[in-house]
């Protein structure tokens, strides 16, 4: 309690004084002032007093005055106030704390106020000028030289040396509230990147569920009002699919709009909850296999190499790969045919989709202007993956990565397509 109340007295105390800095060290100079005049009053037992006149009254007053602009001109407030306490000690006054107070305070406020440099000289010079001035006046010729210059000494290197530890608490402060105002920048600065790399994720999760299965619903539609009179079969068939691809699409898009909505501290188990799908991997690969047949595009599967277990983020970046990869065939190119291809080679999984395309201008839409192959491209750098893709000399398309068993990010390229 009292460790408290000391507390929030000294917090008033300091900012009664950065409010009122003027009141503050007017009050410290007219006590310096007394302690100056008492000072200037006393002598040896055994020493004639100095004549009493108003010429040390006068030295003593402008040694405390002009500490008034120790703020503004310390180095100035030190040579005045040494001088005064010079001349006044070299007119018989005894050296005393008492009548060097307007010097102590000047060459403390000298160290805290300016360099460690500046603090030594005019410390030093200070020092010597008041001690010879001890050494040769009358009203000390009872003591010995000992004590004529260790007192004196002793008394001016004490406000430099508080001087400097208040100097070096005043940096140590400013330094930790730099650091602490540096990580709280890094803080907002992470958050906003983390709240950016969300956004980006989202957006290609969104872009390949709505863009795959909007391509796919549009060939299918397509296919079915070209079929429709000639083969009513085949149009009741390829709708039925349809339905199925808008229902695969509204799925896809709860379970990536839930996860938005998705509170952690909800009971997934209560009543007003849904559960959350799983996400997609290349177990889907056959759903989305036939999903493409029935628009019309023919796709074939290899796998080479002895399959291995990924982990989830792989397994979800190759299915949205190829799930991209095929969506742009059924968009772009004039192929009636697409081949996948999986090789399990030692850490890596390679993905190869290449079409028999005409490679009509459209083809090459998302390679420049689009966002499919960037979304790609963003998916595979952002677990230590590459991808590349383009035309091939022979006619076609091709979507060509490597991505590892295991994620690896790479931070410097996780946002860089």
């Amino acid at each position: 309690m009292s460790i408290s109340l000391e507390r929030r007295y000294a917090d008033r105390i300091e900012e009664f004084a950065a409010r009122h800095p003027f009141l503050v060290d007017l009050a410290t100079v007219l006590g310096l002032m007394g302690c100056a005049a008492l000072g200037g009053s006393l002598t040896l037992p055994s020493a004639d007093p100095p004549d009493r006149d108003m010429t040390a009254t006068v030295l003593t007053g402008v040694a405390c005055l002009v500490l008034l602009k120790h703020r503004t001109h310390p180095r100035t407030a030190v040579v005045v106030a040494g001088g005064c306490t010079v001349a006044a000690v070299a007119l018989g006054y005894l050296v005393t704390p008492l009548l060097l107070a307007p010097v102590m305070a000047a060459l403390y406020w000298l160290a805290t106020l300016t360099d460690r440099r500046t603090t030594r000289l005019y410390g030093i010079i200070t020092t010597l000028a008041v001690i010879l001035a001890a050494v040769f006046t009358d009203s000390m010729d009872h003591l010995s030289l000992l004590l004529r210059t260790i007192g004196p000494f002793f008394w001016l290197m004490l406000p430099l040396a508080a001087g400097n530890m208040t100097r070096l608490r005043r940096a140590y402060l400013q330094s930790v509230q730099a650091r602490a105002e540096h990580a709280e920048r890094t803080r907002e600065e992470e958050a906003r990147l983390r709240v950016t790399e969300e956004r980006m994720r989202i957006a290609r999760e969104l872009h390949d569920v709505v863009a795959h299965h909007m391509a796919l619903a549009n060939a299918q539609a397509g296919t079915a009002a070209h079929l429709a009179l000639t083969h009513p079969e085949q149009t009741q068939k390829i709708l039925t699919d349809l339905t199925g691809t808008t229902s695969s699409a509204l799925r896809e898009l709860k379970a990536a709009l839930g996860l938005l909505r998705h509170d952690d501290h909800q009971d997934d188990t209560g009543p007003g909850s849904t559960a959350l799908e799983p996400a997609p991997g290349l177990a889907r690969l056959p759903e989305l296999v036939a999903a493409c047949e029935s628009a019309g595009l023919e796709v074939s599967v290899t796998t080479e190499g002895e399959p291995q277990p990924l982990s989830p983020g792989v397994d979800l970046t190759a299915f949205r790969i190829v799930q991209e990869a095929l969506t742009n065939v059924t968009k772009h190119a004039t192929a009636e045919a697409a081949r996948v291809r999986l090789e399990y080679t030692g850490s890596r999984l390679l993905i190869t989709v290449t079409d028999d395309g005409t490679g009509k201008p459209a083809a090459a839409a998302p390679q420049g202007r689009g966002f499919g192959v960037m979304g790609m491209r963003e998916r595979a750098h952002s677990i230590g993956g590459h991808l590349c893709a383009g035309p091939r000399p022979q006619g076609g398309f091709e979507v060509a990565t490597a991505l590892p068993l295991q994620p690896s990010p790479l931070p410097a390229e996780g946002t860089t397509p």
